[in-house]
């Protein structure tokens, strides 16, 4: 059978493809079309790329073969729409200098959605946190090292947010602590961690979810899995740094044994926490595992999370939400996204967001007990989580995953997992000064 392949043309099609059309075919296979004259920019040309990569996608070819000429971005841009959720067609690069790179994150892109996009039933906490260290051990080898504390362990060892929103399941919840320490020195300094919401499926617990808004909680997780895709592209770019990862994993669901509306929980750095809103979980797991990051004395700690709908009502399903009480941290993280071609917004955090969620048992809530916790509802949940970090919020970035997964198909992404962030945070912890 012939090769199938794609090229790229700055001509107009023959007028029988229809008229200013995007694609044609040819007998060794498509050409796409790109724009010319006002709409030659790079970015109209990636949009281009994307939209008929999606085409393309839907006629299920087994292998596509990528010729001519195409820059780095553009082969991106195809890989990023082509690449289906389920039986993804194998992309052969076009011959040049890039391949090296294609190959390394686009390996990181595939690991980092078929975790997401995995089931969750064969997606519990404990295999959540075995497969991302299993993955890095493979890529980091001898210099990779992990524990995990599961289930009771988490309640002796004071790891209570993570506890409390897992107990309701019959699956354990996890906390995995990954060292990467390329050094060989045991006392060279953690230079980052990247901490990781790992909610494998979240049903609200007794804030149960609505069926439809349940559907896509498989993806609740995508925060672990976008800090572990980061964390394996950077060490695939052979970065020498000493990396910490921590992945907050665990099932929200109801049980005898579920955490409830008005529990009161004390966390390790004695914040008290009343629980008013089951649904807000994610903070509730980050808090620890921003605490065990804070310990380690790194620079720079980076948390990313599907954590509020906030963000996705104010930034849509095309930007992350970046927040940060550090101008310099949230400059960088802005900065190596425009590097790397994506997409990240910064919203507003200030110390007084940390009181936005006032309780009268308790140092905090959880939330405000109101739809969606109201207005300003992801400012308000990054407030809620500089509460475990340093009080200046020095060093600290968190990413509030808004455009992690799609529920449905657009015009230039295929349903499920995107893999979204994962270049920019690698080039975060390669960069950060």
């Amino acid at each position: 059978m012939a090769e199938f392949t794609v090229s790229l043309s700055s001509d107009k099609a023959n007028s029988a493809w229809g008229e200013n059309t995007k694609l044609s075919f040819s007998e060794n296979g498509a050409v796409i079309h790109l724009p010319i004259g006002d709409n030659s920019d790079s970015g109209a040309l990636e949009r281009t790329i994307q939209q008929v990569a999606r085409k393309l996608d839907g006629l299920n070819i087994p292998e596509v073969a990528l010729t001519g000429k195409w820059t780095k971005e553009q082969q991106w841009a195809f890989a990023l729409s082509f690449t289906r959720a389920r039986n993804p067609s194998t992309i052969k690069w076009a011959d040049n200098d890039d391949k090296q790179w294609l190959e390394q994150n686009y390996a990181a892109l595939l690991f980092t959605r078929q975790l997401v996009n995995d089931t969750p039933e064969d997606l519990s906490p404990e295999t959540l946190a075995q497969r991302a260290a299993v993955w890095l051990s493979e890529l980091g080898k001898e210099h990779v090292s992990y524990t995990m504390t599961v289930g009771e362990e988490l309640k002796d060892a004071g790891w209570t947010g993570i506890y409390n929103v897992g107990r309701g399941s019959e699956r354990p919840p996890v906390m995995l602590e990954l060292d990467y320490n390329p050094t060989g020195d045991p006392d060279a300094p953690v230079e980052a961690v990247l901490v990781g919401k790992g909610i494998t499926f979240d049903s609200g617990g007794y804030s149960i979810k609505s069926s439809e808004g349940m559907l896509d909680m498989k993806c609740d997780m995508g925060g672990a899995a976008t800090v572990t895709g980061a964390l394996g592209l950077a060490i695939s770019q052979g970065i020498s740094k000493r990396l910490k990862l921590i992945l907050c994993c665990a099932e929200n669901l109801i049980s005898g044994h579920a955490y409830k509306l008005g529990d009161v929980l004390t966390y390790k750095n004695g914040v008290t926490v009343e629980v008013v809103n089951t649904d807000a979980e994610g903070r509730l797991v980050l808090a620890d595992g921003l605490m065990a990051a804070t310990e380690t004395g790194a620079p720079l700690i980076i948390d990313a999370a599907t954590l509020t709908g906030a963000a996705v009502v104010a930034l849509g399903s095309d930007y992350h939400a970046v927040f940060s009480m550090d101008d310099n941290a949230r400059s960088q993280m802005l900065a190596a996204a425009s590097a790397e071609n994506e997409r990240f917004w910064p919203l507003p955090i200030e110390p007084f967001h940390a009181e936005r969620c006032p309780s009268a048992f308790a140092d905090t809530a959880n939330s405000r007990p109101m739809k969606g916790g109201g207005g300003g509802g992801a400012s308000n949940a990054a407030g809620f989580l500089s509460r475990f970090v340093n009080p200046e919020g020095k060093g600290w970035v968190h990413l509030d995953l808004a455009a992690a997964y799609h529920g449905g198909a657009t015009a230039e992404m295929p349903v499920g997992a995107t893999a979204k962030g994962i270049r920019s945070i690698a080039r975060m912890l390669q960069d950060f000064k």
